[in-house]
């Protein structure tokens, strides 16, 4: 297998810079061994005018047939099917990327003590692999590093034999990239996408792949047009860390457009408290109110919107009723515990079939969310700056169009009847808010005549008469949804529930 690696300069900023930010000194050939075979890397031109470096690896086909054998880790079926016959020692592929995280570690993290400033700044730079397989044609070459920063993307295919040209062209083709990029980016475009292009790995894809993906996709992966092929590719189609690669990117993306980051968007769970609300029967009589309010509206298919670790999606798998639960929540940590509190993993198939745990944010519109039954924002709003709770409104009321929402949020009022509770705090640390019940049914009975929706309110928890109960509840109904509809939605229900 190989690659080169080429920059021009001049006097001033010479091209022999490369060798520095390789750490490989142009004036010597060095030799590294792999777990396949060993690597090379040299200089076939050192100049201050233009700098090429060429990594070679020599496959051993004894270590790849020995490897190949096995299932676990280093395992490649790939390789062991075919143990005579093969382009695993000429074509570049997921060995060349162990090849090139291996040798050019260093410069794969951007780091250069020698010259700093060089490291971090755009290069001009000339990539080339001879024979690259790609399984998707030239094509899916300039689909995946068209969008990378690279001013040219040369993919030609490699006939299959020049002497027959009936028979075509093999899936192999000759790679050139042309471009002006920080080095260790375009290290790191190759290490995914050899691998990718080659839809093949030949070793035993782990649990610790996808944060290898996700380190060394940094800064491109999450705004990629192709981030779903790369991710089921490099992951070698394993579907449940496919899952958490492109949640994990999601969160990345959502970040990102909001110019927060990752653990400010990932807060719904609050490491040093519980979430739930003190004392617990509290937040047992919230889900008792809600689960009440979804029965009398004869909902069966839910949406718990902000469903954080579960406790609500895990209370209303109890009632056969509702035969659709979706948990959405923009926290992988909170939807990660909400699959083990759920035991999702060891569910039988009838009943994980009425439930589904997904990433969303709730201040997006979301096409998954529409035509469902009923919408649930428990204890939700009062995590939102005020600012951002127009776009919920929309994505919810606006958008998803639920029959019945429901919203739940906390009685500022109430507070003083806590007494563990400073005078002048909030009851979580991320509230951004607490409203007062006058505060709660303005914004309601706003939100409910801009969008078609009635609303009525439920108190929750013990009534107070002088500050109110320590939870309030609106229940929206959209007007459209007449008395007929309401009294089928209801037989339907409870026919759904007499099958179960």
């Amino acid at each position: 297998m190989f690659l080169t690696i080429s920059t021009t300069g001049d006097l001033e900023r010479p091209a022999t810079d490369l060798g520095f930010l390789l750490h490989k000194h142009p004036d010597r050939a060095q030799t590294f061994s792999t777990s396949h075979g060993t690597a090379h890397v040299f200089y076939p031109e050192a100049s201050a005018e233009r700098c090429t470096a060429a990594l070679l690896l020599e496959v051993d086909p004894v270590a790849l047939v020995r490897r190949g054998k096995g299932k676990g880790r280093g395992g490649a079926p790939d390789s062991a099917l075919a143990q005579y016959v093969n382009d695993r020692p000429y074509a570049a592929s997921s060995l060349l990327a162990v090849a090139l995280s291996t040798v050019f570690k260093s410069a794969l993290r951007g780091v250069c003590a020698a010259l700093p400033e060089r490291a971090q700044s755009p290069l001009p730079l000339r990539v080339e692999v001879p024979a690259l397989p790609a399984r998707g044609g030239a094509e899916l070459v300039r689909k995946l590093f068209g969008p990378l920063g690279w001013t040219s993307v040369e993919a030609e295919p490699v006939v299959l034999d020049e002497r027959f040209p009936e028979w075509g062209d093999s899936r192999y083709v000759q790679l050139v990239l042309e471009g002006e990029l920080r080095l260790a980016d375009a290290l790191r475009q190759l290490y995914v996408l050899l691998p990718v292009l080659d839809d093949a790995k030949h070793y035993w894809v782990a649990p610790d792949e996808v944060d290898k993906l996700l380190r060394a996709g940094e800064g491109w992966l999450a705004d990629h047009p192709e981030q779903k092929l790369i991710t089921s590719r490099y992951l070698a189609r394993r579907w449940g860390l496919t899952r958490q690669a492109m949640e994990r990117l999601e969160l990345v993306r959502l970040a990102e457009a909001d110019d927060l980051e990752v653990e400010d968007v990932d807060n719904a769970v609050d490491e040093a408290t519980d979430t739930e609300d003190r004392p617990v029967p509290l937040a047992e009589q919230r889900r008792e109110a809600i689960l009440n309010a979804l029965r009398a509206a004869g909902a069966s298919r839910v949406l718990d919107l902000g469903c954080g670790q579960g406790q609500l999606v895990q209370a209303l798998l109890k009632d056969v009723r509702f035969t659709e639960i979706v948990g959405v929540d923009v926290s992988v940590r909170a939807l990660t515990i909400a699959e083990r509190r759920l035991k999702l993993d060891r569910m039988g198939e009838r009943q994980a079939a009425r439930v589904k745990l997904t990433q969303g944010s709730l201040t997006y519109t979301d096409k998954r969310l529409g035509g469902y039954d009923a919408a649930v924002l428990s204890e939700v709003v009062e995590h939102l700056d005020l600012p951002r709770l127009p776009a919920l409104e929309y994505a919810v009321f606006g958008s998803a169009r639920p029959g019945t929402v429901l919203v739940t949020t906390p009685n500022v009022e109430y507070n003083v009847r806590w007494e563990t509770l400073p005078a002048g705090h909030v009851r979580h640390g991320d509230h951004r808010f607490e409203w007062t019940r006058e505060e709660f049914r303005s914004w309601a009975g706003a939100v409910a005549q801009r969008h078609g929706y009635a609303v009525e309110f439920v108190p929750v928890g013990p009534d107070d008469p002088e500050v109110g109960p320590p939870t309030q509840m609106a229940v929206f109904t959209r007007a459209d949804d007449t008395t007929a509809e309401k009294t089928e939605k209801t037989e339907k229900s409870k026919r759904e529930a007499k099958a179960a």
